[in-house]
């Protein structure tokens, strides 16, 4: 995987931990989040950012849709539903855990308790690196982690009131079926909307979760009908921020 998270479960697994993790004593799977630029936000103050507050991330330097995922953690969210697939666990078995210094970047829960981590600099060249020369490593002459200067490290659990896309995530990956590409499809929409200034920050957990809400149920096994629930996600989601 090359996502940041998913690189570094890859690299904290045991050989053929991705495959059959129960098997390797995996019991949970550790999903970091920085918590975005708004982490400290009250509930009250968040209808009212502006698309430029939610594209400056504190850590990381991505695209314009990304950043806004990650201000409304919908990105951690769609990590989760990720994690269950490329990993073969189950959604109890992944948890999110804010860490703002983003150095810890994912971790690997074991049955006798002992939990290994990956930590590393936040920089996309090093997870895309070992993807691309996996089983070995490429010397990239970046800046070296050093714990003496990095301060305190600070993990926390997610707020799921004042960031409600996080629990939608969760909700649709439980549900199954075509829904979590409803959720991405409705995501997509109300991200561009807020984008251009047409609906508010916190609206956009409300269009995505009325678009769930109104969605049909599918077999995620069925192209077409992922295709389909995809197509009537953004419609719907559409017909929802043109009523704004």
């Amino acid at each position: 995987p090359i996502d940041s998270e998913h690189n570094a479960l890859f690299q904290c697994l045991p050989p053929g931990g991705d495959a059959d993790p129960a098997a390797a004593g995996v019991t949970r799977l550790l999903l970091t989040a920085s918590g975005g630029p708004f982490l400290e936000r009250s509930r009250g103050d968040l209808q009212s950012v502006s698309p430029e507050e939610a594209l400056a991330h504190p850590n990381w330097d991505m695209g314009r849709k990304i950043s806004v995922d990650s201000a409304t953690l919908m990105n951690k969210g769609l990590e989760v539903i990720e994690a269950r697939w490329l990993f073969n666990v189950q959604p109890k078995q992944i948890r999110v855990v804010i860490h703002p210094q983003s150095i810890v970047h994912s971790l690997v829960e074991f049955i006798d308790g002992s939990v290994v981590a990956q930590l590393g600099i936040p920089d996309m060249r090093i997870p895309i690196a070992y993807a691309l020369s996996y089983p070995e490593r490429l010397g990239l002459g970046l800046s070296r982690l050093s714990l003496s200067q990095c301060g305190n490290l600070t993990f926390a659990g997610p707020d799921y009131e004042r960031f409600p896309a996080l629990q939608l995530a969760f909700d649709a990956l439980e549900r199954g079926g075509v829904v979590p590409a409803v959720l991405n499809a409705a995501n997509e929409i109300a991200v561009e909307a807020f984008l251009r200034n047409r609906i508010g920050f916190t609206d956009i957990a409300r269009v995505v979760a009325e678009t769930v809400e109104r969605a049909e149920q599918g077999d995620e096994r069925e192209l077409e009908e992922i295709l389909h629930a995809d197509t009537r996600a953004r419609r719907i989601a559409a017909e929802l921020v043109n009523l704004n």
